[in-house]
């Protein structure tokens, strides 16, 4: 496919006006016609005329501080900054008369006079705007003598040079270097306006101003700077600089890709020397970041050239065998063979796969197609299920569509949002920052969640209400709040005449209007405060457009799908559905997981989430495959454990997935794995789920392959081929090697060719290809003759389903109860700087923030059992025990304790229960019954795994 080269990725200078209001002006002899609003400056260039700046960035307001963007005004007195300057119907503006041009090269050879000239080695070189902007005003020579000045660790007598500050190397992905600052605040800016952590600030003043990050004794690494990247992004010269840059040179070619870590599906710039990737940049014109990013997307691509990534298959007969490594033909024969022995010998059903949601579409498709063309079942299933499935039961059954109703833009435009179960500024952070920006200028902020997130408090802004409610009483809250509105009349009846069924919301109204469902009859349940509640309720009600907003704190509950269904009733009582700033928004967590289940990775539904027993939906995929299907759905993921503890289940793809570490009840994963006698994982790295498999092919990275990922929003947004895969094929290629030689007799030659069979079998995506994606850059199913620019904003004029669909959400208490033995409950999540089972971020430098996994414990909880800040405690339930350090904290409340699940060396799920949702089988991580007490490391199961897999994880040399 040819590279992408739409649209202009030119820097305007100031943000873009919104107005829908033109205005015509002169500049520089032309008639220039723009939104009102806009500033001179971006004005003259959407003109093609380039005026110099130094302070001014497209990213972040206008500030006008560098006076090197002067223009001249008829009719206006002096030579106003074009940035700050709105143009005005009928302006006359001059860009290069005498007199700007004069002005700007006095204040070049001002920045000059106190700027190192050791352009030739600067990293900048080549990539300076300082540089840029000399040339451009046509600076020759510099007449000032550079007495005083921040760029000579010693003056000419030898002496120490107060005004020196060495360059802080401490943050691990760039520098920070004081001598090369021209203090144009871009830096500090971009912290505040785009990021939201203000984290940076200009200390000192006048010729002692300088950027620092923190307090006098913090460095970059010590202060709150949260690495995203936007002011190594915002900086014009060498003062912040990737590291990656300084070693490796000044990228000369780019490619734009999609980022392979969260559901915000953020697009980059993959800037390139050759084939070498030098540094990723946040594309501007991706419509789900808006050229932003995380620590992760930004810098924690390293693991794509981590030593402990396999390229060459792994073959063994035996899971206690070393591995073999072998041929491609070799494996995939080996493997093929195995598959159909197995088969052969326990029927057709004794085999399955399971799907990635890091992998893209076309390769996720082609997996389920193989185990339903192929293998001759509809044992396929993804990670969704232990993540997402109930919010494709709850929103299918309320709305008819399995996913979130907005675009990310819409956040823009609400004024309340409910935040439950979620923690976007760890899990989902250029949503976050968007969310506080939106909060920063005024919408009010519900958080519902056991522990205090950074939203409840972080600088410049507060959560009007915290409803820390006890873990696994999302139903009972959310019926509570409905009780609120219902029984004080604030649902919007207009909008459930016309949009919903009348006589279902009088039923759910009866429902939830009961005394037992108020605040006051369940705040002994939940935890919450009854005023709170019902401020928080009334608050939503009422106070304009209302958005909701929800994570795994939500759908891995036994209600998980009740819940999400509670959270669907809201929205439709209050009228807050089909436009902007309004809406149902699951945050996904992984890249492609809403892909994994549009492409049909559930064992109950084809593509596009119609049902496997559906005669005429199989019709169209039989017709075009060539096979009969089955009509039966298959077995979900703990059902294929189940069964081949059983005996019944015995071989199992498993592509781009860590079942052992991210699954729960540890134990369980182990003993089902264990007696499957042909596992076959396709990965990166030697995972955990490896350690039980026979046979392992090496996978390739989201930069060796193209394709299309479909993040929370639904938007299909291109993966472009970055460099040649490291072990030889993408993975859409392996799954094709291993169907073919199960006799499919697959002719793909490109991913493109997948997406046209997808078009051609699924509804919501049958206006959708390649060239479409190249043309528009994006675009969010469902893309159909219906919707063919695609649909940002879903359930406009009706529901997919009809009239939308209030459902009884009935509060039943989960089976997981605290006792004496067991007295606290156990939450779990995710942090900033790692994602899901850690497999990639591990192995970079993002380490450096979270190289463990720790407990979070209340100081009360704390104090009755002894415990420490740092110490070893072991973490027991019902299911099993570890060990890890404590962190004492009040962001918990007391009975309440918290950790991530990023590293293996913790096994945080051996904890966890085989409870699950009643609808869905979602795991229910969120609630699990535990004691904690003093321990002196790790435990007897924890060293005994850890050995165990340093045993399963030996590879023979090759000649051997």
């Amino acid at each position: 496919m040819k590279d992408f080269i739409i649209p202009t990725d030119m820097d305007m200078g100031t943000p873009a006006s919104r107005s829908t209001k033109t205005v015509t002006l002169t500049i520089d002899g032309y008639d220039v016609t723009v939104p009102e609003g806009t500033s001179v400056m971006r004005a003259s260039a959407e003109a093609g005329i380039a005026v110099p700046k130094l302070c001014a960035t497209e990213s972040v307001e206008a500030f006008g501080s560098c006076r090197l963007c002067v223009v001249e005004i008829e009719g206006r007195r002096g030579t106003p900054a074009s940035c700050t300057t709105p143009v005005a119907e009928g302006m006359i503006v001059k860009t290069q008369s005498s007199k700007v041009k004069k002005i700007r090269k006095g204040v070049m050879e001002l920045y000059i006079s106190d700027h190192p000239l050791d352009c030739l080695t600067c990293a900048a070189n080549g990539d300076c705007e300082l540089q840029d902007m000399a040339g451009m005003v046509g600076l020759r020579d510099v007449r000032y003598e550079a007495v005083a000045n921040h760029f000579e660790a010693r003056n000419t007598g030898g002496d120490a040079n107060p005004q020196f500050i060495p360059k802080d190397d401490s943050n691990p992905y760039f520098t920070y270097d004081p001598s090369k600052c021209i203090v144009c605040s871009r830096c500090v800016r971009a912290c505040e306006e785009v990021q939201g952590t203000f984290a940076l600030t200009i200390e000192g003043m006048g010729f002692n101003s300088r950027v620092a990050a923190g307090t006098a004794s913090d460095d970059f690494l010590a202060s709150d700077c949260v690495s995203c990247g936007a002011c190594v992004q915002a900086c014009p010269t060498a003062t912040l600089q990737e590291k990656s840059v300084i070693e490796l040179g000044t990228p000369e070619r780019s490619v734009i890709t999609t980022c392979a870590y969260c559901g915000v599906g953020c697009s980059f710039k993959a800037e390139l020397n050759g084939d070498e990737l030098v540094r990723m940049v946040p594309y501007k014109n991706g419509k789900a970041n808006r050229g932003h990013s995380c620590v992760k997307g930004r810098f924690a691509y390293g693991y794509a050239n981590h030593a402990d990534r396999i390229t060459a298959p792994m073959i063994r007969d035996k899971i206690t065998d070393p591995w073999r490594e072998v041929s491609w033909e070799e494996a995939i024969g080996f493997t093929a063979k195995k598959l159909r022995d197995l088969q052969a010998k326990h029927g057709q059903q004794a085999i399955g796969g399971i799907t990635s949601s890091r992998c893209t579409n076309e390769e996720t498709y082609l997996v389920q197609k193989m185990i339903r063309a192929t293998f001759g079942n509809n044992n396929t299933d993804t990670c969704a299920r232990v993540c997402h499935s109930p919010t494709g039961y709850g929103l299918k059954t309320t709305f008819g569509t399995s996913a979130g109703t907005q675009d990310f833009d819409s956040v823009e435009h609400t004024d309340v949002v409910i935040v439950i179960g979620a923690n976007p500024t760890d899990g989902h952070p250029v949503f976050a920052s968007r969310l506080k920006k939106r909060l920063r200028a005024g919408a009010k902020l519900i958080v519902i969640d056991p522990r205090r997130i950074d939203l409840v408090k972080t600088p410049h802004v507060a959560a009007s209400h915290h409803l820390p409610l006890r873990p696994g009483t999302n139903v009972a809250v959310l019926t509570s709040i409905a009780h609120v509105i219902v029984t004080e009349g604030l649902m919007d009846e207009g909008f459930i005449r016309d949009r919903c069924d009348w006589n279902e919301f009088a039923e759910y109204a009866e429902f939830v209007s009961d005394p037992r469902h108020s605040p006051e009859a369940t705040a002994m349940l939940t935890g919450v405060d009854a005023d709170e509640l019902r401020n928080a309720a009334r608050l939503f009600a009422k106070g304009g457009n209302g958005a909701i907003y929800y994570g795994l704190g939500v759908t891995e509950h036994s209600q998980g799908s009740t819940t999400v269904m509670a959270i669907a009733n809201l929205a439709m009582m209050t009228g807050n559905l089909g436009r902007p700033g309004v809406g149902v928004n699951p945050l996904r967590g992984q890249n492609n997981v809403q892909g994994a289940c549009d492409m049909g990775s559930f064992p109950h539904e084809l593509p596009g989430y119609r049902h496997v027993s559906d005669d005429a939906t199989r019709a169209v995929f039989e017709k075009l495959w060539g096979v009969e299907l089955d009509a039966k759905p298959g077995l979900r993921i703990p059902n294929m454990l189940d069964a081949a503890v059983d005996g019944t289940f015995k071989g199992l793809y498993v592509q781009g997935e860590d079942i052992l570490q991210s699954d729960p009840d540890t134990k369980h994963v182990k003993a089902g794995l264990e007696a499957m006698e042909c596992v076959i994982v396709h990965d990166l790295f030697l995972n955990e789920t490896a350690n039980y498999a026979h046979v392992f092919l090496p996978g390739s990275t989201f930069l060796e392959k193209d394709g299309t990922f479909t993040n929370a929003e639904r938007r299909i947004n291109r993966v472009r081929r970055v460099m040649a895969p490291k072990n030889g094929y993408a993975d859409w290629e392996v799954t094709m090697l291993l169907a073919n030689a199960m006799g499919a007799g697959w002719t793909y030659t490109h991913p493109s060719q997948v997406m046209d069979e997808i078009a051609a079998t699924t509804p919501s995506f049958a206006n959708v290809s390649y060239e479409l994606l190249e043309e528009r850059g994006s675009v969010q199913w469902p893309c159909n003759d219906a919707n063919p620019d695609g649909a940002p904003i879903m359930h406009i004029d009706g529901f997919a389903r009809g009239k939308g669909q209030f459902i009884i959400t009935e509060y039943i208490a989960t089976e997981e109860r605290t006792g004496a033995r067991f007295p606290l409950l156990l939450t779990t999540g995710r942090i900033l700087s790692q994602y899901n089972v850690g497999a990639q971020t591990r192995r970079t430098d993002n380490v450096v923030w979270h190289a463990e996994d720790v407990l979070e414990i209340h100081p009360h909880d704390a104090e009755v059992r002894g415990v420490n800040d740092g110490d070893w405690v072991k973490l027991a339930s019902r299911s099993g025990d570890t060990s890890l350090r404590a962190t004492i904290t009040d962001r918990v409340s007391p009975g309440v304790v918290y950790t991530t699940f990023h590293h293996p060396d913790t096994q945080a799920n051996v904890i966890t229960t085989d409870y699950s949702d009643w609808a869905t089988n979602c795991p229910e991580y969120k609630v699990t019954a535990v004691q904690v007490g003093k321990s002196n490391g790790p435990t007897d199961w924890q060293e005994d795994y850890s050995a165990q897999a340093e045993k399963s994880r030996r590879i023979l040399p090759a000649a051997e």
